[in-house]
C-alpha cells in the first residue's frame, strides 16, 4: 500500500464528533484515512473509529457497456447524522463526502459483545468520475456487515484489508481500529486482534507466485525467489440467469505484471469468487481471487452481414488491489479489443496460450481456454469454433513445401530425361 503521511493537527469540528483526515500518496487506493471520534451531549467518547476505505464501483455507460469507477473519501469529507444511540435507535457512525457519497454503518450490543450491524453505501452517479454514466443520480445499496463480534471495553484492530462485495460495488477497508460503546468516554487499551491479522503468513498466499505473498502495508516487504512459476490450474466459471446458466468458461490465467521488477501471477480457481451480468448484447464476466485480483472481462455482440452474428472480448479491467514488490495498487483496463471472435450460438476454444494485452505493463495469459457467454443451452457448451493457430501455421508452410518439392522433382526429371535422349542421339552418329 502507499506509504502513510504523518498525521496532521486535530481538526476542531462543530456538532459531536470529531473528524480527521490524512493524506498520502497516490495509486489506486489513494491512501485517504478517516478518523472520527463521536461523542455524547456530555463531551464524552460514544465511538471511536480509524479506518482506511475505498470503492470500487462498475456502472453502466450511454453505450451500453460497462466501466468502473474508485471512490475514496477525501478532504470535503463531513460526519452529519453520526450519533451515541439511545433506548430506541442504534449507535451510528456516518460519513459524507465527494459529489453526494456517505458511508455508514450502526451498531449493536449483547451483554459481553458489540459488532457492526448494518452498512449503507450511497454513491452518486452524476459525479464526473462516472463518465457518461447511463443513470444520473444517487444509488443506495444496503448490506449485512461481516464484522466479528468483539468484547465489550475493547478496541477491535485489523490492519489485513477486507472487502464486501454487493451488487457492482466492491467496499474495501484496512487498518482499521474501532470500539463501539466506548465506557465512561475513555477509549480502552484492550485490543481484539482480527484473526487474518493473527496468521504467522502474510495475508493471502497467492498460488504460484514468484514473489513472497502479497502483503499490506503493515507488513514486511516481499523478497524474490527464484521459484519459476508453473502453469496456472484450470478453473470453470459460470454465471446463472435465475435457474439458468447464461455464461460459462474454463481456462487457466495468469497476469504478467511489469512495474519495477517483471512479476508473473496465476490466478487460483479454488480462491475465486465468480460474479457479473449476462445480456442480449453484452455480458461481464467477473472473477475476484482473495480479495487481491480483480478481472472483468466484457463480452459483446456484432452484426458481419444482414443474417450473421458474432461475439468477441471487447474490454478487459483488471485491479491488483494489494502491492507488488512495494510498488503501488495497480488499475487498468483495455476497452478497445477485438478477440476470440466466434459465431454466435457457439463457443470459442483455444487450449494455446494466448496473451491479451491491457497495457504495456500489464497482460493477461490464458491457458486451456473455452468460453461461451451467449446462448448458452442445457448449461452446457455449444460446439465449439477452435482458434487452431497451430493446426494453420504448420498446415500453409507444409503445404506450400510439399508443392514446391514436387514443382523441382518435376523438373529434375524433365531434365534427365531431356538429356539422356541427347545423349542417346550423340551415339548413333559414330
Amino acid at each position: 500500500m502507499a506509504t502513510r503521511s504523518p498525521w496532521p493537527r486535530p481538526l476542531s469540528l462543530p456538532c459531536c464528533c470529531l473528524l480527521l483526515l490524512a493524506l498520502g500518496g497516490p495509486g489506486f487506493f489513494q491512501s485517504h484515512a478517516v478518523e472520527v471520534d463521536v461523542k455524547d451531549l456530555s463531551n464524552n467518547t460514544c465511538i471511536y473509529a480509524k479506518w482506511m476505505m475505498s470503492f470500487l464501483i462498475k456502472y453502466e455507460t450511454n453505450n451500453s457497456e460497462y466501466k468502473n469507477a474508485t471512490l475514496n473519501p477525501s478532504t470535503n469529507v463531513t460526519h452529519d447524522g453520526s450519533t451515541c444511540g439511545n433506548n430506541t435507535h442504534a449507535p451510528l457512525l456516518a460519513i459524507q463526502f465527494g459529489a453526494g457519497h456517505s458511508w455508514s454503518i450502526n451498531f449493536t450490543k449483547t451483554n459481553e459483545t458489540y459488532q457492526g450491524n448494518i452498512i449503507s453505501f450511497t454513491y452518486n452517479t452524476s459525479d464526473a468520475v462516472f463518465k457518461d454514466a447511463k443513470t444520473k443520480g444517487p444509488i443506495t445499496i444496503v448490506v449485512k456487515d461481516t464484522m466479528p463480534p468483539v468484547q465489550l471495553n475493547t478496541v477491535y484492530k485489523c490492519h489485513h484489508l477486507d472487502s464486501i462485495e454487493v451488487a457492482n460495488v466492491s467496499l474495501f477497508f484496512w487498518d482499521v481500529i474501532l470500539q463501539a460503546f466506548v465506557q465512561n468516554g475513555t477509549v480502552s487499551k484492550n485490543d481484539s486482534t482480527c484473526e487474518a491479522d493473527k496468521s504467522t503468513v502474510a495475508p493471502t498466499t497467492v498460488a504460484n507466485l514468484t514473489t513472497a505473498p502479497i502483503t499490506t502495508a503493515s507488513s514486511p516487504l516481499p523478497t524474490t525467489t527464484s521459484k519459476p512459476v508453473e502453469k496456472p490450474l484450470i478453473g470453470n466459471y459460470s454465471l446463472k440467469d435465475g435457474d439458468k446458466i447464461c455464461l460459462l468458461a474454463t481456462m487457466g490465467l495468469q497476469l504478467n505484471v511489469s512495474q519495477e521488477k517483471p512479476v508473473l501471477i496465476n490466478i487460483n480457481p479454488k480462491t475465486t469468487n465468480v460474479t457479473g451480468s449476462c445480456g442480449n448484447t453484452s455480458a461481464t464476466l467477473r472473477l475476484n481471487d482473495s480479495n487481491r485480483r480483480l478481472i472483468d472481462f466484457t463480452f459483446a455482440v456484432k452484426n458481419t452481414s444482414a443474417n450473421t452474428q458474432r461475439f468477441y472480448l471487447k474490454e478487459v479491467n483488471i485491479t491488483l488491489i494489494s502491492s507488488i514488490n512495494g510498488s503501488e495498487p495497480l488499475n487498468a483496463g483495455n476497452n478497445n479489443l477485438s478477440i476470440w471472435d466466434t459465431f454466435l450460438g457457439s463457443s470459442y476454444m483455444c487450449q494455446k496460450e494466448q496473451t491479451v494485452l491491457v497495457t504495456e505493463d500489464l497482460q493477461v495469459h490464458t491457458f486451456d481456454l473455452r468460453i461461451q457467454p451467449f446462448r448458452v443451452q442445457n448449461n452446457k457448451y455449444s460446439k465449439a469454433e477452435d482458434c487452431s493457430p497451430d493446426v494453420d501455421n504448420f498446415i500453409v508452410p507444409i503445404t506450400v513445401g510439399a508443392a514446391l518439392g514436387g514443382l523441382v522433382a518435376l523438373v529434375l526429371m524433365a531434365y534427365f530425361v531431356s538429356h539422356k535422349k541427347h545423349r542417346n542421339a550423340g551415339y548413333q552418329q559414330f
